[in-house]
């Protein structure tokens, strides 16, 4: 399955930590991670993803697909700013946030109207996400609520 990871565009170390096992513990399980593209939760989840051989494709705000990280196989140059927020979870059967400000934010509306199950790591604390405490915990949430077809809070187009 395609899994959509979101988070903050600039992090700690310890944040980029979480992201990169995130990244590692999908790949390692097949998935291919969905994201921006850019630097941050994306960079450190994708550098994750592809040390366990897994595809990683990256939505990126601007025209140019060589303005995608370095862990990116898949560089998407959309053109469109903040709008590409929308297709970022779109792309993804499950979402996981980690950390995030308002564009994480605007990702995770998007990934409810959208009906996608939602993890998050440290994350806003709204309806409809399923509040992780561990990389290990939110794979596994993702992996259930996709495959039993179980989503709840989902937004539904409000």
């Amino acid at each position: 399955m395609r899994v959509s990871v979101i988070g903050a565009g600039r992090v700690d170390e310890g944040t980029a930590a979480v992201a990169e096992e995130l990244g590692r513990l999908l790949g390692g399980r097949g998935h291919t991670l969905v994201c921006g593209g850019r630097g941050g939760v994306m960079r450190a989840a994708c550098r994750g993803a592809r040390g366990s051989g897994a595809e990683t494709v990256g939505i990126l705000p601007s025209a140019d697909p060589a303005e995608a990280n370095e862990y990116v196989t898949v560089p998407v140059a959309t053109g469109l700013g903040h709008a590409r927020n929308a297709l970022v979870p779109l792309n993804g059967d499950a979402v996981v946030a980690v950390t995030g400000g308002p564009g994480t934010l605007s990702e995770i509306g998007f990934a409810l109207v959208y009906g996608r199950p939602v993890a998050g790591l440290a994350t806003h604390e709204i309806d409809g996400i399923e509040a992780c405490d561990s990389p290990a915990a939110a794979v596994e949430y993702v992996e259930h609520a996709v495959d039993t077809g179980a989503v709840e809070g989902a937004g539904g187009g409000d």
